[in-house]
């Protein structure tokens, strides 16, 4: 609970709420001249709290000061603050008064809080380890986090941002690990954010990354809880914005777009073995289309002989060029998918499934492509989505049409023009000041957990490049004794 008073010019509240048909302003004695005067949105607040603890103790005439210590809630403010008054009450507040023209009031909080329950992650599920999902209340999902890190250590800086939603958004770093200059750069860049509506994480994370116009996130938004642990014992910044689900992490680099929190459930060689299938299989969504369509159109040499009568073959009834044979192919399986994401979840399964057959095939059938692109196409696809993180996955759904052009403009030259001029962005690209190609530069930490994982015995160091005021993740300064050995000579 706590005390604050104003002296501003009380305006009547009551008159700006009272056009809403769902603001309740009543009394609650059938005597005028007794107290109290009760002020709410019904559609914001709880009935159960309202008449259970709070209506029973509003029959005696006591001071607002002695009221707000008897009733049981723990929230509950006495102030004569207009604007304050109002902003409460939109947040689900109850305003108490004595008597209808004075100015102090006693706000209790009576809000509604019911959301959906927490349930699994459905953008990064995995098939072993914790199957715990953000949901969109910012409490809860701070709770999640706190039973994951029961430290003191653990802060939480809570904003306020957007003019007309005055969204609630959350600051969280781990105190003594996280570097105090990427706390107060996140903070410093939330409260400059200038802007109506702020509706999701997405947005606040769009406004304060360091390059809007890049193609590659600058974050990771995440709704899985052992992610976010673990981000923040290694020193990263977490936001939690209010209705959202899913939470940023800042800063990041472009190597953690292909950790999977699935790995630390396998054994290292295997982990590494499923890392390594991601990054290529993202080499492979970005070149293998636009390799088709440079060799088909300029460098035929380079196909081998015992391959070059079945293309040839498969391309006889096509009428198009191979650049409007892929380009029509990779635009048919891109609608196919928003179809399905778009569409009503038993229906959109099916078109997903069964549409892409029926409609590939029949599109083969029709001589409008050939069947080693619809191949080629399908295995692209399939690639794009192997990155845990889902924006990442988009930024290679899209960046492929752009090489695809100028393969056709300009053959293998042209796909390598691209490669170039990715990879000097990405030598560019910063996370919140910090490099984003971990590569660049060169970190010994990156061996440890990063471009490869290592058994845990040796991730001694938190990664360099979040400048991390605690080096160390542990010190190793016992030497494991010898195991027993049941077999004797």
């Amino acid at each position: 609970m706590k005390l604050k008073s104003d002296d501003k010019n009380n305006q009547n509240w009551v008159e700006i709420l009272s056009d809403s048909n769902d603001f309740v302003h009543f009394h609650t004695s059938i005597t005028d001249g007794e107290p109290y005067w009760i002020s709410y949105y019904r559609t914001l607040s709880s009935s159960d709290i309202l008449h259970q603890d709070v209506l029973p103790y509003l029959q005696d005439q006591i001071s607002l000061k002695e009221l707000m210590r008897k009733i049981p809630v723990q929230e509950s403010i006495l102030t004569r603050d207009t604007d304050e008054i109002i902003q409460n009450i939109m947040n689900g507040y109850m305003a108490i008064q004595i008597y209808p023209h004075n100015e102090d009031c006693l706000l209790v909080n009576i809000a509604n809080s019911k959301f959906r329950d927490i349930g699994m992650p459905t953008l990064e599920s995995s098939a072993i380890g914790p199957q715990t999902g953000f949901i969109e209340e910012i409490d809860t999902n701070i709770n999640l986090i706190r039973k994951r890190l029961p430290m003191p250590e653990l802060i939480v800086k809570e904003l306020k941002v957007g003019k007309l939603s005055n969204t609630k958004v959350a600051v969280l770093y781990v105190k003594g690990i996280a570097d105090k200059e990427n706390v107060n750069t996140v903070i410093q860049r939330i409260n400059d954010i200038q802007y109506d509506h702020i509706q999701d994480s997405s947005y606040v994370s769009a406004m304060i990354e360091d390059n809007s116009n890049s193609l590659f996130p600058q974050s990771i938004s995440t709704e899985r809880a052992d992610r976010v642990a673990a981000g923040l014992t290694e020193g990263k910044i977490i936001i939690a914005v209010d209705g959202s689900p899913n939470l940023v992490i800042l800063p990041v680099t472009i190597m953690e777009s292909f950790i999977a929190m699935e790995d630390y459930s396998y054994s290292w060689i295997i982990s590494n073995f499923f890392r390594l299938l991601r990054f290529s299989a993202i080499f492979i969504s970005f070149f293998i289309t636009p390799m088709y369509v440079a060799i088909m159109t300029y460098h035929y040499e380079l196909i081998p002989a015992r391959l070059l009568e079945p293309l040839v073959g498969s391309r006889a009834t096509v009428p198009f060029p191979p650049f409007m044979e892929a380009l029509f192919l990779e635009l048919m399986i891109e609608m196919v998918k928003e179809a399905g994401i778009r569409l009503p979840l038993k229906i959109g399964q099916s078109l997903g499934v069964v549409g892409g057959i029926v409609i590939g095939q029949a599109v083969v059938e029709a001589g409008l492509t050939s069947n080693v692109l619809l191949i080629i196409v399908g295995l692209g696809t399939l690639a794009s989505y192997t990155s845990p993180v889902y924006k990442f996955s988009n930024t290679i759904r899209f960046i492929k049409f752009p090489v695809i052009f100028l393969a056709a403009w300009m053959g293998l030259l042209g796909i390598f023009l691209c490669l170039i001029f990715t990879l000097i962005h990405l030598l560019r690209l910063t996370s919140l000041g910090r490099p984003y190609l971990s590569q660049f530069p060169l970190r010994i930490t990156s061996f440890q957990d990063l471009w490869v994982r290592l058994p845990f015995s040796m991730q001694k160091d938190n990664p360099k490049t979040l400048r991390p005021q605690q080096k160390k993740k542990f010190v190793d300064s016992k030497k494991h004794p010898e195991p027993l050995n049941d077999f004797y000579e």
